[in-house]
């Protein structure tokens, strides 16, 4: 890690630790001024920046591609994610359903970026990025009856497992302790979604787990969030991140007093690795998602994004993604006189026993799917993923990023927002197994990048906060350029901030793990507030 950066964040600890201590500041960074680092303009490195700040700025490959020869996979890659897939028997884009979250992937990323806030939940609305978090309220756990990433449309003869018409979202307002203002009379305003799904926006029976049983339970009894789609440019640089740098960060905050999900880390020890039964006998540090629930790209979000948001199965994935006990969906279309009707109209190539409910059943719970998608399109939709660049810090030696810079230094954000890390060999790993040699990926070796993350969750304690609370801290490359590309900057996990200074007051709770740094940036002036927000949104 930069010596430099090192004593920085130390510096700026004590600052954010509010839960740990309530000493007086008395950080030294304060009086330190910013200083300006040419590198951090390349804020992918030399293999992972492109010097674009047009509307296409989030679509380019990095130098990597190129230089190391992927450049056509690359666009065979960026075609699979920019068209919907269909139920055409042939073809690169067949095999949608028998039920999924979306058609295709630019729903949730228009034009590569981030979804944006929605006042309705409609798969095919463009931008709408969300996807529906619903949980038992008594133990927080997703319930079973319904997948982690519930699917609200359907193949006919099929019925959405959740019908979105159902599905209310609902936007209050919020007015926090300081009601709103800043001390020298500037305003802004909170607010945030309440979601509700009635009984009968269920297709199955609501089943949750409670001591170790299936067990059905109202409706009341279930809590609905929103998380929108996290980035998917420098996604590969992120990968590129040495394990042991990731946990020596864990345990540098542990040092510092941080409070930890102990799922993640306990006792002076990495705790929370990620096994997959594809390569037993191997663990990986979680890196991945909101809630920390992957570890290398290879088998993160858009490995998994592309087989279950649209139900396309492929070599290693010869199912379907149809609810979390892998039955209950199953059990309820069987029965279902209208699937019954149509079932063999639809799926001719279905052997029939002349039981047509069994035969529904069996086509759904198979796990011996043909493979719609071939493992050389999923290559390349791979190293489309892992290729994507990261674009150039803007405006990085004008006076006003440098002011910025120092404020949000001295206010202790980068305590969360680690500046900047330096990649290392960046040996392909894929739990997998599809993917075995460094030949086959983009590497981004020996890289200093600044995605300003920790790679660590930490918790804000907003009111209707993430499941669970524990958030990992989101890189903040690249999201100034989201008014231009994708025509809104909402930010944080449900896009209840719908621009930098809504997104800051946020973390302003009593109890946020980020609560200093808040009361700090009340403390400045205009000039100073407008500045942080400059640079928040130049890096």
């Amino acid at each position: 890690m930069n010596k430099t950066l090192f004593a920085s964040l130390m510096l700026v600890t004590g600052a954010m630790l509010t839960a740990c201590s309530d000493s007086d500041d008395k950080e030294t960074a304060k009086n330190t001024p910013a200083t300006f680092d040419p590198s951090e303009v390349y804020a992918g490195g030399q293999l992972g920046t492109v010097f674009n700040n047009t509307k296409s700025a989030f679509e380019q490959p990095s130098p990597a591609v190129d230089e190391q020869g992927f450049a056509h996979r690359f666009q065979m890659g960026e075609y699979l994610f920019e068209r919907d897939f269909n139920q055409n028997p042939d073809g690169a884009f067949h095999g949608l359903g028998p039920v999924m979250v979306r058609n295709g992937c630019l729903y949730c990323h228009p034009a590569y970026g981030y979804g944006k806030r929605m006042d309705r939940y409609r798969a095919t609305d463009m931008g709408n990025g969300y996807l529906l978090v619903i949980y038992d309220k008594q133990t927080e756990a997703y319930i079973r009856s319904v997948a982690g990433m519930p699917q609200t449309l359907a193949v006919a003869p099929f019925k959405a497992p959740v019908d979105e018409t159902k599905i209310n979202i609902e936007w209050k307002e919020y007015t926090d302790e300081w009601g709103n203002r800043f001390d020298d009379g500037e305003t802004y305003s909170l607010i945030y979604p309440e979601v509700t799904i009635p009984a009968d926006g269920f297709y199955s029976p609501i089943i949750v787990q409670r001591n170790g049983q299936d067990v059905q339970v109202d409706a009341s009894e279930v809590g609905v969030k929103l998380e929108s789609t996290i980035g998917i440019y420098g996604t590969g640089l992120l990968d590129a991140i040495p394990e042991d740098s990731i946990i020596e960060q864990y345990a540098r905050e542990a040092k510092a007093g941080a409070i930890i999900n102990p799922a993640m880390y306990k006792d002076g020890q990495y705790v929370g690795w990620y096994t997959n039964a594809l390569s037993p006998g191997k663990k990986w540090v979680r890196r991945f998602t909101y809630a920390l629930s992957r570890g290398p790209v290879l088998d993160a979000a858009g490995a998994n994004a592309i087989w279950n948001i649209t139900n396309v199965t492929r070599s290693d994935r010869r199912y379907h993604y149809l609810d979390l006990a892998g039955k209950y969906y199953a059990e309820t279309s069987s029965k279902d006189p209208d699937v019954q009707k149509d079932f063999y109209s639809y799926f001719p190539e279905w052997n029939k026993t002349g039981d047509v409910e069994k035969d529904i059943y069996t086509y759904l719970t198979s796990r011996e799917q043909k493979a719609e998608m071939s493992d050389d399109e999923y290559r390349n939709f791979m190293v489309w993923h892992r290729g994507l660049a990261v674009p150039a810090a803007r405006n990085a030696d004008s006076e006003e990023f440098q002011l910025g810079k120092q404020k949000f230094t001295e206010m202790g954000c980068t305590y969360c927002h680690r500046p900047s890390w330096t990649t290392g060999d960046d040996h392909i790993q894929d739990p997998n197994g599809m993917f075995t040699s460094d030949a086959d990926m983009p590497r981004y070796p020996h890289q200093k990048i600044w995605p300003y993350t920790d790679m660590i969750q930490h918790k804000l304690h907003m009111v209707n906060d993430i499941r669970t609370g524990w958030c990992r801290t989101t890189p903040l490359w690249g999201r100034g350029l989201s008014p231009l590309i994708a025509n809104h900057q909402d930010r944080l996990h449900d896009r209840r901030a719908r621009n930098v200074i809504e997104a800051i007051m946020w973390h302003g709770a009593s109890n946020s793990d980020a609560r200093r740094s808040v009361e700090k940036f009340r403390s400045l002036n205009k000039t100073e507030r407008d500045a942080v927000v400059k640079f928040i949104n130049s890096i």
